[in-house]
């Protein structure tokens, strides 16, 4: 069947070292539903709610219809992630697209998703939370004047490093962080929200007067307004990367989507209605940061408050995307597809820690370079090329698979909704302006073909390479793993 099974052994290396009277080692299931939903709405409240807002409007051209795009977004998300959590439902292991792309299409297309998840589109987005969380930290104590980039880099390797210790250390210690910091970063929002409620009982209602005038109508612009808010939304698809650690994934699953989406999508419009209270359509647009901007107006003196909210949210969203992220490259490493050592766990704290320390490296070498800018802009490109993939994976097993067990099911308008708005998201930027990154972008894809054959398909492993992870297992307390049996 086209439906590929799972393996019934573990990792091909996964010799008997543990198995011989011995339990499997494999990760411990500590996601609740209270982590689970605070993962997908801590990851999502990054730094695009507090930036964004100013380029949607840009794009749009007038109040109304930069709200609209906001809860277009925040509704594209909802039908994504309903839509993952059917999968999530049948296919229940961890890796997200990566997994579902393998279990549906085949080894080929899923180590091309991997090779590029791993080795560009996670570090890049981690790097880019991290460099913006530094930018805010930072900032403080360079008043009136931008702050140097040495100083800006060294502090988001050091946020990387400090994410790396608590992931590897402990899962519970990382969920409870971002429980900690998804608490925090709601209330900031809070704070604006009753900040913009009071300025519109005081009658503070110019910017929604004529509210429509100068709406944009070209294809494009309105693509790249998606862009921009779907930015803000990005980490929708987060619990789909931990399954196999989620307490009852059948039921946290649905029920976490569809408590953090909503709250996410209902907090970015009351967010974006007190900015516009406080501001002119005039002044959001020459806002460098127009979360600041309104600390300046409606704040005062208190104003430091939304620029250290600011810095919590992209800290406690870069803990979120590392979480997940590095579960990508430990589960490819576990079908075969990434060197061994990736899909091994430590054997005390049960945390995959040497995908961890890779995606970490990775990321270090993205801010040191300094030369991602581009890519991360390109970043909804890839993405919405892979979910679009998964997407028309879910309408094949519900058409031709009906009979596959699943405690949850999503009706089919929502996944071809999600479909047509993926090809849209692809093809818009490549019709209305094609630049060249894209085609890099796509030859970088591609280049994995030169890798997938003989070191997966064919498996020619130099000698050598099981020295070394021989040497790094010993050296990093790591062994294999098995996959847990749901």
């Amino acid at each position: 069947s086209t439906m590929r099974k799972r393996k019934t052994t573990d990792s091909p290396h996964s010799s008997t070292d543990l198995s011989e009277g011995k339990e499997k080692l494999r990760l411990k299931q500590e996601v609740g539903l209270i982590s689970g939903v605070s993962l997908i709405a801590g990851t999502m409240i990054g730094s695009g709610i507090f930036m964004s807002p100013e380029w949607v409007l840009y794009h749009m051209g007038s109040p109304a219809s930069s709200l609209l795009i906001w809860a277009a977004c925040g509704l594209l998300a909802m039908f994504g992630a309903l839509s993952y959590a059917e999968l999530g439902t049948i296919i229940k292991e961890s890796g997200g697209e990566y997994i579902y792309i393998l279990r549906i299409f085949g080894s080929f297309p899923a180590f091309l998703f991997a090779y590029t998840s791993v080795i560009l589109v996670r570090p890049a987005g981690l790097a880019a939370v991290c460099l913006s969380f530094a930018e805010y930290a930072v900032a403080p104590f360079y008043p009136g004047c931008s702050s140097p980039q040495v100083v800006v880099k060294c502090t988001a390797a050091a946020c990387i490093l400090l994410l790396t210790i608590i992931n590897c250390l402990n899962v519970r210690l990382a969920t409870s962080i971002m429980n900690i910091f998804t608490a925090a970063k709601l209330l900031a929002l809070l704070v604006i929200v009753v900040g913009g409620v009071v300025l519109l009982a005081k009658g503070q209602t110019q910017s929604f007067q004529n509210a429509f005038q100068n709406t944009t109508a070209s294809i494009g612009a309105v693509g790249v307004a998606f862009y921009q808010g779907l930015w803000s939304y990005d980490g929708w698809n987060n619990l789909n990367y931990v399954t196999e650690e989620l307490k009852k994934p059948e039921v946290t699953l649905p029920r976490a989507v569809m408590i953090a989406i909503p709250l996410v999508t209902c907090l970015y419009l009351l967010v974006n209605v007190s900015y516009l209270a406080a501001m002119t359509p005039t002044e959001v647009l020459s806002s460098g940061a127009v979360a600041v901007t309104w600390g300046h107006k409606v704040l005062g003196s208190w104003a430091w408050l939304i620029s250290l909210s600011v810095a919590l949210s992209t800290f406690g969203s870069s803990n979120g995307t590392f979480f997940s992220g590095g579960r990508v490259c430990y589960i490819a490493a576990r079908e075969g597809h990434m060197p061994d050592i990736l899909s091994m766990a430590h054997v005390r704290c049960l945390t995959p820690s040497p995908a961890l320390l890779f995606t970490s490296a990775m990321s270090l070498i993205m801010i040191i370079s300094g030369s991602f800018t581009s890519i991360v802009n390109f970043f909804s490109f890839i993405a919405w090329f892979f979910y679009g993939m998964t997407i028309s994976g879910l309408l094949y097993l519900k058409i031709k698979k009906p009979e596959l067990p699943r405690s949850y099911k999503v009706p089919i308008i929502i996944p071809i909704i999600v479909l047509m708005a993926a090809v849209y998201l692809v093809l818009a930027p490549i019709i209305d302006q094609p630049q060249m990154e894209i085609l890099y972008i796509v030859l970088f894809i591609f280049s994995g073909v030169i890798l997938y054959f003989p070191l997966v398909r064919f498996k020619c492993h130099p000698r050598f390479l099981q020295r070394v992870t021989l040497h790094l297992q010993l050296f990093l307390e790591v062994a294999p793993t098995t996959r847990d049996a749901n």
